[in-house]
């Protein structure tokens, strides 16, 4: 460490040395110390109208006319001198050296002939081993790519049959990639010789067919998959889809998820205090790819809308429950066909018989041949041929509830088989008693004819039995799932 007097004494050498040196210093650390705020080019942007912006002005005014004083004039021009144009040799060397010869299409420049140490080709040298890729359409395009890409129809056929062995080409996904290895031929009349082939047939499963002794064999190499589900939890924040979004769930599985909740709660009142709960399939190979399946598990915590749901087949029918074993809440179709009502419902004259008698539906005309839909969920009890209704169809849906459609033209179902709401079973037609076509339909309540128009009807569907007791086990064994590794998080 050392003074600073000292320093400055040692640096110039003597005391008249340190005068000259520090006195420009000491006067420029006072200046800026007097004036901290003082700028000598103001923004003229900022403070316009202050004196600082006054003085910028000024400054820059002043140093724009010192400009011109120092400028020529515009009336005096300035004198240069211009290389003489080339000409002859000098012309074609400058010219061959630059890139004109590119944009002229290589017909310049210099070109230097073969010497007698240069031994010209009697034919073209062909590569040993042609390597190259090909991308699947549909696997039963794979005989075309093979000779698109060079091979021959022999070994083309020989490696489709050798495939099919493992897997129908039909099986194979769209957009699978063909590695292809091609050998040295022996006449270049011939396409070269399969080496080599390899391709993913399945997720599962990788194919590899290779020349060994002159003739192609099949190595099938097996991925070994993990197909344990991913399970994903967060909080819902502001929006309950950019929530599982961000914390990893894909887009399709999200909606699904929203959509199989808003079956059940409010999905607009599911505060930021709750949590969602999704798991969907999931398979992991070997190899480091990983594919998405459907949703598998919906869920709600943490609030007063707890929710557990899970698809579970019954009847044939895939549905949605939740842990109680109850299902999804299903009404009826206002009209089973599309058309117009011609006919109500109780006594009139009879268009056929001239009488007054119990017309115990209603008419729909609709045009011959129209869809005729199932008005709700149920099972077929009538399916045929029944004197004045001409084709009919009964449906039993529960409760007490059943629905008829006469005068059909065709008939899609059976006796025993469930049916869906909005299910096409028939279509219209001009059967049995009957002045035109047109769609007589029915509905009973405890076997008793009421007025299709009058009622509302919704059934819940509940597990019970059997049924009950294996969907609970599924369900405890989703919940015990792990969440997936780095994606719980939570979003406010």
């Amino acid at each position: 460490m050392f003074v600073r007097s000292e320093s400055d004494s040692e640096m110039t050498g003597g005391a008249g040395g340190r005068a000259s040196v520090a006195a420009p210093q000491v006067f420029t650390a006072k200046f800026r110390r007097r004036f901290s705020d003082f700028d000598v080019m103001p923004d003229l942007g900022s403070r316009i109208g202050s004196l600082t912006w006054y003085r910028g002005a000024a400054t820059c005014i002043g140093l724009c006319a010192f400009t011109l004083l120092l400028a020529p004039g515009f009336e005096n021009p300035i004198y240069g001198t211009v290389p003489p144009k080339m000409t002859g040799a000098q012309f074609d060397a400058t010219r061959a050296q630059s890139i004109r010869p590119l944009g002229m299409g290589g017909t310049t420049g210099y070109r230097v002939a073969a010497s007698r140490l240069v031994t010209p080709l009697t034919d073209t040298p062909e590569r040993p081993i042609l390597q190259s890729t090909a991308k699947l359409a549909s696997g039963e395009a794979l005989l075309g790519v093979l000779q698109r890409s060079g091979v021959g129809k022999g070994d083309a056929s020989a490696v489709g049959a050798l495939i099919t062995k493992a897997v129908a080409l039909g099986e194979i996904q769209p957009g699978t990639m063909l590695d292809l290895t091609l050998g040295r031929r022996a006449d270049k009349s011939q396409p070269r010789p399969l080496e080599k082939l390899e391709l993913r047939a399945r997720f599962d499963l990788k194919l590899e067919v290779a020349r060994s002794g002159g003739t192609l064999s099949l190595k099938e190499i097996p991925i070994a998959i993990d197909r344990t589900p991913l399970r994903i939890q967060g909080t819902i924040g502001g929006s309950l889809y950019r929530s599982a979004r961000a914390a990893g769930a894909p887009a399709k599985a999200v909606e699904t998820y929203i959509k199989t909740l808003a079956s059940r709660v409010p999905v607009s009142r599911l505060g930021s205090g709750c949590k969602f709960d999704i798991i969907i399939g999931q398979a992991r190979a070997e190899t480091g790819e990983v594919q998405l399946g459907n949703l598998m598990y919906a869920g709600v915590s943490g609030c007063a809308n707890n929710v557990q749901m899970l698809p579970y087949e019954s009847g044939g029918k895939v549905e949605w429950y939740d842990s109680s074993g109850k299902g999804n809440t299903t009404g009826m179709m206002g009209m089973p066909a599309n058309g117009r009502f011609s006919s109500s419902f109780g006594m009139r004259r009879h268009p056929i018989l001239g009488y007054a008698r119990m017309h115990k539906g209603v008419d729909i005309a609709a045009p011959w041949g129209s869809p005729v839909y199932a008005a709700a969920d149920g099972v077929v009890q009538v399916a045929g041929r029944s004197s004045g209704y001409g084709n009919l169809i009964r449906l039993s849906h529960g409760g007490g509830n059943g629905s008829g459609y006469g005068h059909l033209s065709r008939i899609y179902v059976r006796p025993g088989q469930h049916v869906r709401k909005g299910q096409q079973i028939g279509a219209v037609g001009n059967t049995g008693m009957s002045t035109g076509p047109h769609l007589h339909y029915e509905w009973y309540k405890n076997g008793v004819a009421v007025n299709p128009r009058s009622i509302s009807f919704s059934s819940t569907k509940q597990l019970t039995g059997g049924d009950l007791s294996q969907f609970r086990a599924k369900l405890n064994a989703m919940l015990a799932v792990p969440v997936g590794h780095g994606l719980e998080r939570d979003e406010d």
